[in-house]
Order: structure tokens, then C-alpha cells, then sequence
């Protein structure tokens, strides 16, 4: 086993070791590329042929990623990828960046991960390093992951080594890359925890190293159940106070001004992406097995998860107040990515509001300067003719580099649900916050 241990680490310390990332995703594609500028090949593997084929390629496959840092990517023959995963036998360090999303009974929906795993379990060498990043419930790595590498015969500690570490992406945001944010890491044994701190530390500024794997997965899902719960907070606030004649966002503004004990959330239309809607419910499933209940955190979710039936009536009821209704009427939603600069659409609440109104006979559009298309809809383009052909405008996602000045002089009815309209000087449309 030493020698299994000395031999990986010195390939790490002098970047020999070759990485596999399973699942070029959101998530995967960022880890790579920063493997890459540090040094090492890597592989990513993916089912998808056509995303494999666009990373070969150097393609842009994601708006916050630019096509330089993709064509770095394949660069110096330093990274590929591959649907191949018979090549899995040839790497050192594997890393699982798969997606754990909920079943329709909102139970965690473990596919991905055992299908990854079972890969690797076919393909295991000794002396490899298994990591898994998913987002997960506390006890995954060592209830699912073990035992399916475990029935190839080799013994996790002494054949091959295993950790988890969660994943902190944020697509988009420019200020904390994957080499600015501190990577928490939980080993199956003190050997595991060293070799995966020895990789971490390869490409980011910190690593945390905490007692166990699930004290690491128990980390993720505390740092999401957080924003989940807050926003639930404040969008249950913003509920309460609309009916008062109160401005939740003067208020939030004037609440931050305390340099202590205050951290502020903001409302909007529901959450979305595939973190912060989910994975709150991993530790509430969990927490049955061990005979208690997670009220609080369930109730957040159920908040949070009725905005956008909010934000639909709010907007039956400003047309109402203009004499016409939804059925028939005219709607642009604008902002169809979940957050503001990304073309993330993953449980974007923008979609479950152009649903509901649907449903209730509303003839909707939008407009995404991120995504081009949706279904059957092509994104409209924001002009002075274009806006005034629809009944309400509704801002959902506040992208950076929307012509907001242009909704407000064109548009006669803007439904604003993150209060962007309240920078622009003397918007001529009607304006209702919600």
C-alpha cells in the first residue's frame, strides 16, 4: 500500500498523474480546464457523443465559458475527451461531476452516480483515486460508491483510495473561479484525505480538510439548505409586506446597512438551477431513515416553489387592473436562464411561469440573449416595435446587458419581478413589482 501511495503522490507533485473528469457538464468542464493550466492531461469522459465531439473540437459548448479557454482546453494535446470509457483503466485520479437530480416522488435519484461508478468499477486499477463531487445526501460516497468498486476485489484504503469533495461552482460569476474557492475535502481513510488534498492543492488556493466523507457531503448540502431557507425568508417577507404597501427591496437596502448580524437575500420568481431547488431535499429523505423530520427546511421548499404560481396571478391580476386578461393576452417573458449572465435553464422558474400562463391561454414569447431557443420559441429580439405588440412585459432574470430603458419607454405594462425597473430614469410603462 506505501508504495501504491508514494507512486500516485509523486505523479501528482510533478503533474504526471492523468485525470479523468466523468461528466463534462457544468460542473466538469471548469474542473478540466483547470487541471489543464496546471499541468496535467486530462480526460473527460461523457455519454454524449456530440458533447464529446464539440470538446475535441474546441467548441463553446457554455456562454460563461469562452471559446479561448476551450480551445486551451485541447491545446498541447493536454486535454480530450472521450465516450470511451474502457480508457478509464488508464487514469490515476477519476473524479464523478454527474448530475443527482430527484425523482418525481422528490426522492434523490441516485442513476448517475451508480452508472459512473459501475464504469469505473469495471475499469478500476489499482492505486487509483476515486473523488466524487456530486452533490449528495451524507453517507452516498461510502454506502454506493464503496461497495461498487469493492465487488471488482480490490479493498478501498489499501487497493485503490477514495474521497469525497463537493463540488462549489457558480456559473457565471467571475470573481470566484474554481481556483479562488477553498475545496472541502473527507477521506475514506487518512491516505485517501492526503492524496486527494495533494490533488486539490494543484489547483486551488485552499483546501479544508474535514473528519470524514460525510462531514464533507453534510458541508454541501448545509451551504445550499442556507440560501435555501433564506430566500424562502425573504420571499415569504416580500408576500407579507406587498400586501402592506411595503417595498421589501427598500427595506432589504436599508436592513444591510447594519455592519453586523445581517446578511441580505433577495425575492424573485422561484429558484432555480439544479442546486439550491434540489438538494435541500437529500438531507429531509435522509433524515426519515433516521426517524426524525426536517419541517423547517421542507417548508422553505415548499415557499419557495409557490413564487411562481405568485408571479403568474400577480401578472392576471396587473392585466386585470388594465381591463383585459390572460387568456388571449400578449406576454414577453424576459430572462428565460435561472440567474442573470448564464444560459443555465435547468429548473429555471421562468419556464414553470410560462407554463402556468400558458395554461391559462396566454400567447407568451421571450427573450434570452443566452438562450436562442426554447422548445418551439426563438428568442425575440428587444426592439422598440417588438415591445410595444405585448400586453406585459415580465422581467424574471436580470441579465447585465438587457436594455431595461428600452422595456420601460416601449413596453405599457412591465411586471418586474427583480427589481431592475427601478434604475431607470422615468419609465413611461406601468410598473408592478412582484
Amino acid at each position: 500500500m506505501k508504495a501504491l501511495i508514494n507512486e500516485l503522490s509523486n505523479k501528482i507533485k510533478t503533474r504526471n498523474a492523468q485525470i479523468g473528469i466523468i461528466g463534462m457538464g457544468y460542473v466538469g468542464i471548469p474542473l478540466g480546464l483547470e487541471f489543464v493550466k496546471s499541468g496535467f492531461s486530462v480526460t473527460g469522459f461523457d455519454k454524449d457523443k456530440k458533447r464529446v465531439d464539440d470538446l475535441n473540437d474546441g467548441k463553446q459548448i457554455m456562454k460563461h465559458i469562452s471559446s479561448d479557454l476551450m480551445t486551451e482546453f485541447i491545446s498541447e494535446d493536454k486535454g480530450k475527451a472521450t465516450a470511451d470509457f474502457t480508457k478509464i483503466k488508464n487514469m490515476d485520479c477519476l473524479i464523478i461531476c454527474v448530475p443527482t437530480p430527484l425523482d418525481e416522488h422528490e426522492q434523490p435519484d441516485m442513476t448517475y452516480i451508480e452508472s459512473a461508478t459501475n464504469e469505473i468499477s469495471r475499469n478500476l486499477s489499482k492505486g487509483q483515486l476515486i473523488i466524487l463531487e456530486s452533490t449528495t445526501y451524507p453517507g452516498t460516497t461510502r454506502e454506493i460508491i464503496k461497495p461498487l468498486l469493492e465487488k471488482t476485489g480490490l479493498k478501498t484504503g489499501d487497493d485503490f483510495f477514495l474521497a469525497y469533495s463537493p463540488e462549489r461552482e457558480d456559473p457565471g460569476n467571475k470573481k470566484f473561479s474554481v481556483s479562488k474557492i477553498p475545496k472541502v475535502i473527507g477521506g475514506y481513510t487518512d491516505n485517501c484525505l492526503q492524496l486527494t488534498s495533494e490533488l486539490y492543492e494543484t489547483i486551488v488556493s485552499e483546501t479544508v480538510k474535514v473528519s470524514s466523507m460525510e462531514a464533507a457531503e453534510s458541508t454541501k448540502l448545509m451551504e445550499n439548505i442556507f440560501r435555501a431557507v433564506n430566500i424562502a425568508m425573504v420571499n415569504e417577507l416580500k408576500l407579507i409586506l406587498d400586501r402592506m404597501g411595503v417595498n421589501i427591496w427598500e427595506v432589504i437596502d436599508a436592513a444591510k446597512t447594519k455592519p453586523f448580524g445581517f446578511m441580505p437575500f433577495y425575492p424573485g420568481p422561484g429558484m432555480g438551477g439544479h442546486c439550491i431547488p434540489i438538494d435541500p431535499f437529500y438531507l429531509s429523505w435522509k433524515a426519515k431513515e433516521f426517524n426524525t423530520e426536517a419541517r423547517f427546511i421542507e417548508l422553505a421548499g415548499e415557499i419557495n416553489r409557490k413564487m411562481t404560481e405568485h408571479i403568474a396571478h400577480r401578472v392576471g391580476k396587473a392585466l386585470n387592473d388594465d381591463k383585459k386578461s390572460i387568456n388571449g393576452s400578449k406576454i414577453l417573458v424576459v430572462g428565460l436562464a435561472y440567474k442573470k449572465d448564464i444560459d443555465d435553464i435547468r429548473e429555471s422558474p421562468a419556464i414553470k411561469i410560462i407554463d402556468l400562463l400558458t395554461y391559462k391561454g396566454a400567447n407568451m414569447d421571450y427573450h434570452d440573449q443566452f438562450v436562442k431557443t426554447f422548445r418551439d420559441l426563438k428568442s425575440i429580439d428587444l426592439t422598440a416595435d417588438n415591445i410595444k405588440e405585448y400586453d406585459a412585459v415580465l422581467i424574471t432574470t436580470d441579465h447585465t446587458k438587457t436594455n431595461y430603458d428600452l422595456i420601460g419607454k416601449y413596453a405599457s405594462l412591465i411586471v418586474d419581478t427583480r427589481n431592475v425597473m427601478s434604475h431607470v430614469e422615468e419609465p413611461k410603462a406601468r410598473i408592478v413589482m412582484a
